[in-house]
């Protein structure tokens, strides 16, 4: 898969994609991340990516110029890709996205910065905007890089165990159970008991209830959308015990 990401700010990536899981990814070729600084297709001798707004206003956005040279240059170099557009004002991103995403052969991720950018290249120059969270970062990259891992770890080959990621938050509409390793004794703190026991059903259905419980908990938003089977509702109100 090939993740080619716009930026004015290319060297923010550098460190993230150099290691851990999408590191050892890039290096079996699983995925390849290609980096396009936008400044190298404005073209004044300032290499200006940004004006002030039409009808006043604070802050800057960037223009449309650059960004789209940008994007034709990408488009003429392998198959058709997706384009997204990183902005607060895009939809929320989630497991379901990433993993949708995650069966396309090549994505495009612009980073928005400053104000926005010209809603010419919004409306007409990509094919989705999508935002991480409820809250304004001062740019689209650190969005990309969680675009990136999220969708990459969902590839094929890309996780050791390829049932981690069946099992993860949000994969169900629930949040993960607890997760307890060794020492079995820690400042006085034990292991829960089940987890020791041996019984793997006893153990599915203690992590179930403590995933129903925990979300009910944690997101409420989500638990209110579950729709709990006998067991699930006799799990639950064990847990809550």
């Amino acid at each position: 898969m090939i993740f080619d990401i716009l930026t004015i700010f290319p060297s923010m990536f550098s460190s993230p994609l150099e290691e851990g899981m999408v590191a050892k990814a890039r290096e079996r070729g699983l995925i390849r991340v290609r980096l396009h600084n936008i400044r190298d297709y404005a073209e004044d001798k300032h290499h200006m990516t940004d004006d002030r707004p039409f009808g006043g206003g604070e802050g800057m956005v960037m223009k449309p110029e650059p960004i789209v040279a940008a994007l034709r240059s990408i488009q003429a170099d392998g198959p058709a890709p997706r384009t997204i557009l990183l902005t607060p004002q895009g939809r929320l991103f989630s497991q379901e996205i990433a993993r949708r995403l995650s069966e396309i052969p090549r994505l495009v991720l612009i980073c928005g910065r400053y104000e926005g950018v010209d809603e010419r290249v919004a409306q007409h120059f990509t094919d989705d905007q999508l935002s991480i969270g409820d809250y304004v970062l001062t740019g689209g990259e650190l969005a990309a890089l969680v675009v990136v891992d999220a969708v990459a770890r969902l590839i094929p080959g890309v996780l050791g165990n390829e049932g981690s990621a069946l099992e993860d938050s949000f994969s169900r509409p629930v949040l993960e159970h607890p997760h307890f390793t060794r020492p079995r004794d820690f400042e006085g703190m034990s292991v829960p008991p089940v987890l020791l026991c041996g019984n793997h059903e006893s153990i599915r259905r203690w992590r179930r209830g403590q995933a129903l419980l925990r979300t009910s908990e944690r997101r409420p938003d989500l638990f209110a959308g579950l729709e709990l089977s006998r067991e699930d509702r006799e799990l639950f109100e064990e847990s809550k015990k």
